[in-house]
Formats: C-alpha cells, structure tokens, sequence
C-alpha cells in the first residue's frame, strides 16, 4: 500500500508538457470534465462523447511520458468500487425507460433486461471518463500543488489544511498497516484462515482494528500539539501569496472550457 501511495507521488514529480501546466488549471478542466460527464444526457449518444474525451485523456497521458500500464494498475484498482454497482443496472428495470424487453432469463428468476443493460454500459462510459481525470490529474500533479492551488481558487483555508493533514498521514498509516499485517502473518494469521478458530479470528481482528483506532487517536492527539507549537491554524493559509494566470494561461483555461462545451454539446446535437 504505502508502495503504491508513494509510486503516485514519485510520477507526480515528472516533468514533462503535463506536469508543468499550473494545478489550477489541471484542477478546473478536470472538474469541467466530470461535470459535463454526469450532466450528459443518459443516451447512447454518451459513446460519442466517451470517444472524443477518451481519445483526449490518451493523448495527454501520453504527454506526460507515462507508462499505460500505469493508468491500467490505478484504474483496476478502483474498477470494484463503480463496476459493481454498473453491473447491478441489468437486474432492474430503470426509471429513464418506459418500455423493456428481456434478453436473459436466468434460472433464479431474474431478468437482465436489454435496456437496463444499455443503461449501464452508458454509466460505465461516464464512469471511465471521470475515473481517467482523476487518474491522470493525480499522476501529473503533487498533493502540495494541487492543495494550494485549490487554496488559491477560493477553497476555505481550513478545508485545505485538513485535506493536507490527511493526505500526509496517509503515508504514516499506510506503513503502520504494513507493519502490523506483517506482524499478524509472523505469526501465521490470517483472517480468512479456516484452520483457525472462527471465534479467535474474529477477536483478534477487533483488537487489530481497535488498535488501529487508538493509535490515530493519539497520533491525531500528538498532531495537533505539533501544529499549534508551530503556529499553525484555520487560518495559517490565508497569508498564501496570489499568483494570478499569465495570458497563455488564461487563453489556455479558455480553450479547454470551450472544447468541453462544444464536444458535449456537439455530440448529443449530431446524434439527436
């Protein structure tokens, strides 16, 4: 785990057209993006758009000179947590249709409906479409920069210092985990372990996670006495000096706005 936070950080450093382009602008563009994703009607005009957006995102993360099966490891990793829902979709007859016709029935007594299974396959395009901003924004851009450049676009000073706060402590508990999970299988635990007792695995588990809960509380604690003896504070980032667009920014914020509208808007009035 703490490999895997630090490999995001590492290529975050790059340098490459990507990597110097301001966080600000990164940070606005990507939100336009995941905007114009959800905002898009749910038609199959979405693959259209899933093309033009998707054929963007691969351009620019081959300009930022890193690997595809970087993007490939970052995305499975977070594939589960909006696959699964997705493949739910076909089960259900959804709301955004009046008629339905089956294409499966199952034995149990379910129906996978041709619709349903339309609809999802439009959720799983605007899913890859968000998932990929984040990916290559996170990849191309240090925590550091991307913090204070949200600072810098009007993000309350305190929401910023906590985000700050957790994102470093991410690390710290990253390496905790690590170590305690090799402590467990030293001594040859593990929890989905059947020649272990149920009743004992169970117990050790909510030791382990108590532990867990009571180390962030004391680190939280030590944390916060740190902070104050060296005069942070909610408001230790309002003195963050401005630094206002150069015109190649500006002109660059503009063109990305405009090509986001004009490739939503384009491709659902070519395929109405």
């Amino acid at each position: 785990m703490i490999e895997l936070l630090a490999s995001i950080e590492r290529d975050a450093g790059g340098s490459s057209i990507i990597h110097g382009i301001d966080a600000r602008i990164k940070l606005l563009v990507s939100i336009a993006v995941i905007v114009a994703a959800v905002a898009y009607p749910y038609a199959v005009s979405v693959y259209w758009f899933g093309l033009l957006f998707g054929g963007v995102l691969v351009i620019l993360w081959a300009a930022s000179r890193l690997s595809p099966r970087t993007y490939l490891q970052r995305f499975l990793m977070v594939l589960p947590f909006g696959f699964f829902l997705i493949v739910f979709q076909i089960f259900f007859k959804n709301p955004h249709y009046e008629s339905f016709s089956p294409l499966f029935v199952l034995p149990a007594g379910m129906t996978i409906w041709t619709e349903s299974v339309e609809f999802a396959s439009i959720l799983m395009v605007k899913f890859v479409i968000c998932i990929s901003c984040v990916i290559l924004l996170s990849s191309t851009t240090p925590i550091h920069d991307l913090l204070r450049g949200a600072r810098r676009l009007g993000l309350p000073s305190v929401v910023v210092l906590s985000l700050g706060m957790m994102v470093r402590y991410l690390f710290v508990f990253a390496g905790m985990y690590d170590r305690v999970g090799a402590a467990l299988a030293a001594k040859n635990f593990h929890p989905l372990d059947a020649s272990l007792p149920y009743r004992y695995r169970i117990r050790t588990l909510g030791y382990t996670i108590g532990m867990f809960f009571i180390r962030s509380y004391e680190q939280g604690e030590r944390t916060y006495a740190c902070m104050l003896s060296r005069g942070y504070g909610a408001d230790c980032l309002d003195a963050l000096p401005p630094k206002p667009f150069t015109a190649p920014e500006r002109a660059a914020l503009l063109f990305s706005f405009l090509f986001v509208v004009a490739g939503a808007v384009g491709c659902w009035v070519m395929t109405a």
